[in-house]
């Protein structure tokens, strides 16, 4: 297992295929970079595909603290190893959140968040209700994680869903540790957090949803982050890019394109 050493003592996981334009993808809570692994070879037909184990996942080691910020610098400290310069920055669920914080801080030439709304203050209020079974016993805490992401499945279903399933470890620290922030601060904390990233992103943005986050959200984004593009693939859940994945790495070409 290949893994980037941060400053401070933490082993980040990596692995990476094929050559071309950099592209970084980013896993989504309690899963990891096999997360990615339909789609590995059909990016690596044009990018250099680096897929990363956030800190707390996967092969990664798992020292707090877990919040977005320390996520995206451990990303840039594998950025600069391998001297990806600026590359394409792709994340998923809470990989989505973490590249948005990467790119409002290090370099990059675009970002492509996949179904991770960043109005958090939706998410906040519902969350909350489950906080108590969150912070209790471990069957409980595992119960209502799996409760939250089975939701939001969507069309993603048979093997490809038993699979994802399969690749989630869910650790109560690690997890709490990340949705600190929307346990424990105001609706106006979270939202002057999104607009400080928000304000500080400006390269190419496309906010990619399977499940459809309203009407308003696209102007809303795009009045956050300058120029963001909001794209709905209606009725596919919270992992499109599994249940198209054809769709998906043809729209991740067309958005590398549009950056030429």
């Amino acid at each position: 297992m290949p893994a980037i050493i941060t400053p401070d003592g933490v082993a980040i996981a990596y692995d990476e295929a094929g050559s071309g334009e950099p592209l970084v993808l980013v896993h989504g809570i309690t899963e990891s970079r096999q997360t990615w692994d339909p789609l590995v070879a059909p990016l690596a037909e044009r990018f250099r595909v680096v897929r990363v184990d956030l800190r707390g996942h996967g092969e990664s080691a798992s020292t707090a603290p877990y919040d977005l910020a320390t996520m995206a610098g451990d990303i840039g400290h594998v950025v600069a190893a391998l001297d990806l310069g600026r590359p394409l920055m792709v994340g998923h669920s809470l990989g989505g959140a973490v590249v948005s914080a990467y790119g409002a801080s290090l370099p990059c030439c675009g970002i492509i968040n996949v179904d991770q709304p960043l109005a958090l203050s939706g998410f906040q209020d519902a969350l909350r209700p489950l906080e108590p079974t969150l912070r209790g016993d471990v069957a409980g805490f595992e119960g209502a994680i799996a409760a939250v992401l089975d939701s939001m499945a969507g069309a993603l279903a048979g093997a490809e869903r038993a699979r994802v399933e399969a690749l989630r470890r869910p650790k109560q620290d690690v997890v709490l540790g990340i949705w600190t922030p929307l346990l424990e601060s105001s609706a106006a904390d979270l939202d002057a957090l999104v607009a400080s990233i928000g304000s500080a992103i400006t390269v190419p943005y496309l906010s990619l949803h399977g499940i459809d986050p309203g009407p308003d959200y696209g102007g809303w984004l795009a009045g956050t982050i300058k120029g963001a593009t909001t794209e709905v693939w209606p009725d596919l859940g919270h992992y499109p890019h599994l249940v198209a994945p054809d769709r998906f790495v043809k729209r991740v070409g067309t958005f590398a394109d549009s950056l030429l």
